[in-house]
């Protein structure tokens, strides 16, 4: 028997998610061959226990081991088995099949048996890219806990004279930008926000999805507008023009996925154009911000979604808002995402009907979002 992550664990550490500055040219070791051999093989130099055939073994109580073991959930590349005095020979006979360890990658290797973990996938990634490299696309994204398409790939951010190919889960991009800072849990490097969305971006091809990435990662506030512009500015390459159209659109007004769904809606109707996301006072009063607003019938249209009613005061908020609205002469719509998808005949019908029926709010002024 060998060493494996579920022997003798260490307590784990708690994540650590914070911006780490890039040093000099971007290099940070992880213990792999860290201060070569010596330090392990002084760890190691009391004994062995496990090895089951001529390798030798790992000492038990090593705390560089354990340490290793935690920080890199059980993943380890060829080199740093090889610093915790386990022999090539006991290497093969580990991932031999039906033994305790499997490949993940060319020389990284999972200590346990089963299906890895995501974050194992990504510190496989790592491994196999080498140093300098940091995690970014839809992986960062859901770090950040930022939503987007589903992917099994791990996207991985490498210096452009990096020579190392895409492998299996491994996708790997070469960059003369490799960012400056990032944010670590442990052995993982991810992009911060902003790159991550603009790389994550870059790789679809609906409007819709670009839209929710966009969307998610600014409304939960995990980076802002300007910061996704400044990161797409320094882009030298073609293939960003979904993200050039959001960021156009939320320059417009549209501030969510589903607002962007209204936009397209109304503009393929024939129907007048309203405003998107403008303020609007009653006699000099903050009243609302509707997502869409036709002044001259003082109509207004509000796309509720249950992600943001989950909670009983926000559905009350939103009530607080109709009825604010309602008594100061407003016509408002309410509807789904899902309905602008399925019934959007019905909804462009019921929005022409009300501003047929509307007239011009005197008291109620608007003001149009910045652009």
């Amino acid at each position: 028997m060998g060493i494996t992550h579920a022997t003798r664990p260490k307590p784990a550490q708690p994540a650590v998610e914070t911006a780490i500055p890039n040093p000099a040219h971007g290099a940070v070791l992880m213990w792999c061959g860290y201060r070569r051999t010596c330090a392990a093989r002084r760890a190691l130099g009391r004994g062995f226990v496990g090895g089951g055939c001529e390798s030798g073994g790992m000492w038990s109580d090593n705390e560089y081991a354990e340490w290793l073991l935690t920080s890199q959930r059980g993943v380890l590349c060829r080199a740093q088995v090889l610093s915790l005095g386990v022999t090539a020979h006991g290497l093969a006979w580990r991932i031999r099949q039906g033994g305790s360890w499997q490949r993940l990658l060319p020389g990284v290797y999972l200590t346990v048996t089963g299906e890895p973990t995501q974050a194992q996938r990504e510190v496989a990634a790592l491994l196999y890219a080498g140093q300098p490299s940091i995690i970014t696309g839809p992986a960062a994204l859901l770090k950040h806990k930022i939503r987007c398409p589903a992917s099994a790939a791990v996207d991985v951010l490498v210096p452009a004279r990096r020579e190392r190919a895409s492998r299996d889960f491994v996708v790997m991009h070469r960059t003369r930008r490799m960012p400056q800072s990032w944010t670590v849990d442990q052995a993982l490097r991810y992009a911060l926000p902003a790159r991550a969305v603009v790389d994550t971006a870059a790789a679809l091809t609906g409007l819709a999805d670009a839209r929710a990435v966009v969307a998610s990662a600014v409304q939960q506030r995990r980076c802002t507008v300007d910061q996704i512009a400044a990161e797409l500015r320094e882009r030298h390459r073609p293939g960003h023009g979904l993200l050039h159209t959001v960021l156009a659109e939320i320059a417009g007004g549209t501030m969510s996925a589903a607002e962007g769904d209204l936009r397209d809606l109304i503009a393929s109707s024939g129907l007048p154009v309203p405003f998107y996301n403008p303020t609007l006072f009653l006699d000099g009063k903050f009243l609302a911000r509707p997502d869409a607003w036709w002044p001259q019938a003082a109509v207004a249209v509000e796309v509720d979604s249950m992600e943001f009613h989950l909670l009983p005061e926000d559905w009350e908020q939103t009530m607080r808002r109709h009825r604010r609205m309602s008594a100061a002469g407003l016509s408002v719509l309410h509807v789904s995402p899902r309905q602008l998808r399925t019934e959007s005949r019905q909804v462009l019908a019921d929005i022409a009907a009300a501003l047929r029926a509307g007239r011009p709010a005197p008291r109620v002024t608007t003001r149009r979002l910045a652009a």
